[in-house]
């Protein structure tokens, strides 16, 4: 069960005035919960401070994973298991198992992507999103603080930050 929380909305017109006010927003020691737009922004990610992605590790390990599997399970099944010559070749002949190998590769490293994403990202199906303005969907940019997370700032002083960085509306939202 998720406790009651309170957040200041900054809306925003423009992209250029969104990364300006996420940089003027950060540098006056407010903590920004997340910014949300209708159209990706270049450069959003870098200003708002994340970190590069671990998914690539992720996907690389289950890859890994996926050869690792594909080729035991050949090599069982063609040298212990179910022995056949096929074309005089060797019981376990190496070549024989790229084409396998390749696609349980492919497999495993998607798959286990989606779930890591779908994990990290915490998108159950059972969740309720929170809607924090429709309009981020259409043509207005969201700066969402979290007052929880600023308590040791006034809550007039965190309007004054977004309406000086140039939003155009400030928003309270809370969600029960």
């Amino acid at each position: 069960m998720e406790r009651d929380t309170h957040f200041i909305l900054g809306v925003y017109d423009d992209e250029d005035v969104l990364l300006h006010a996420v940089e003027k927003v950060r540098g006056s020691g407010v903590k920004i919960h997340e910014v949300y737009s209708p159209y990706p922004v270049h450069g959003l990610e870098h200003v708002l401070g994340y970190k590069r992605s671990k998914l690539p590790i992720a996907a690389f390990l289950f890859g890994m994973l996926g050869t690792s599997l594909a080729l035991t399970m050949q090599f069982y099944m063609m040298k212990f298991d179910w022995p056949m010559i096929i074309g005089g070749k060797d019981y376990a002949a190496f070549p024989d198992f790229i084409p396998v190998s390749f696609e349980m590769t492919v497999l495993l490293a998607a798959f286990g992507m989606v779930g890591v994403f779908l994990i990290t990202s915490n998108l159950k199906p059972w969740a309720q999103p929170r809607i924090f303005d429709l309009r981020s969907t259409d043509d207005k940019h969201i700066l969402a603080i979290d007052l929880a997370n600023n308590s040791s700032l006034e809550l007039e002083k965190i309007k004054k930050i977004l309406t000086d960085s140039g939003a155009t509306e400030v928003n309270k939202k809370s969600f029960d």
